[in-house]
């Protein structure tokens, strides 16, 4: 049992988000508490495998219903509930309750109010997102004003790390940032506002789409004084076309997310920071620290 740790878990379509409340589940935290109200499709079957293939199983029950359901029968002594509701009314209170709130499949404004809301409460509330997209994936990890230990050699040092909010982070400007920043994360930026400006929801994008998204790619760079090739047209329609999650993929990050989590409730160890990423094309991930200067490490 780990503690009495209470985690918020919105936004549940993404096998990532399943694989980390598995682990956690597992692990035998305090509680876990999950919102989503979409209702369960064949669509949602094949990377999330807390959903069962059985039709009379999941009729009409929502993506949260339906995996609470599962993960209570990994571990019973877990309370594992549903909320319903849309997560962007909730208020600043609904927050307090956890210790570590993991949105997926949320649009770019959903994850910025998230964020704030998570920062306006008087206790350090920990926030991750977590998208995929095909052989993609990409994490951010916002602990705020985070302390921790860690053991050098015989002796445990302390140690402070400043995070930057989701908003304030991809507000830093590229031409800022290191020359080797992974070119994944520029091209999560250009679909992220495309969906944005366009008013699609996460992942509704197709190849017909790539006109406009190389157009906006143009425009970003142009703002941002960086070369078009460090956002090749390649790993822009792998974002476009590939929408669905890749079970592999998943199971990577979501195995991660746990990991992190974990460790940074406990604050043993040295986080993430600030933002992970992989790519099953050439199996790498990647972990990039993108903060302003009065966060930076």
């Amino acid at each position: 049992m780990i503690g009495k740790l209470g985690f918020g878990v919105l936004m549940l379509k993404e096998g990532t988000v399943a694989e980390f409340c598995k682990n956690i589940v597992l692990a035998g935290v305090g509680s876990v508490t999950l919102v989503d109200d979409r209702v369960v499709t064949d669509e949602s079957l094949p990377a999330n495998f807390l959903i069962l293939p059985h039709e009379n199983h999941y009729n009409g029950k929502t993506l949260a219903e339906v995996c609470c359901d599962s993960l209570k029968e990994f571990n019973p002594m877990v309370d594992v509930a549903v909320e319903t509701g849309d997560i962007s009314t909730f208020g600043v209170e609904f927050f307090e309750k956890f210790d570590a709130v993991i949105i997926s499949c949320c649009s770019l404004g959903k994850k910025k109010l998230i964020n704030q809301k998570c920062r306006k409460l008087s206790k350090r509330v920990a926030f991750y997102t977590v998208e995929c997209r095909g052989s993609c994936g990409e994490m951010f990890v916002d602990l705020q004003d985070y302390k921790y230990s860690k053991k050098k050699l015989e002796e445990t040092i302390e140690c402070q790390i400043e995070y930057p909010s989701f908003e304030e982070a991809i507000s830093v400007p590229w031409r800022a940032l290191p020359r080797r920043v992974s070119k994944l994360y520029f091209a999560m930026r250009v679909i992220e506002q495309f969906e944005d400006v366009e008013g699609r929801n996460p992942g509704e994008t197709s190849i017909a789409d790539r006109l406009g998204v190389l157009k906006l790619r143009k425009e970003l760079c142009e703002t941002n004084s960086l070369d078009e090739s460090q956002i090749p047209d390649a790993l822009l329609e792998r974002l476009l076309t590939d929408t669905r999650e890749f079970p592999p993929v998943c199971a990577i990050i979501g195995g991660i997310l746990g990991q992190e989590v974990i460790k940074a409730i406990s604050g043993k160890g040295d986080p993430l920071k600030n933002f992970f990423f992989f790519d099953a094309m050439d199996g790498k991930g990647l972990i990039e620290d993108i903060s302003g200067p009065s966060t930076r490490s």
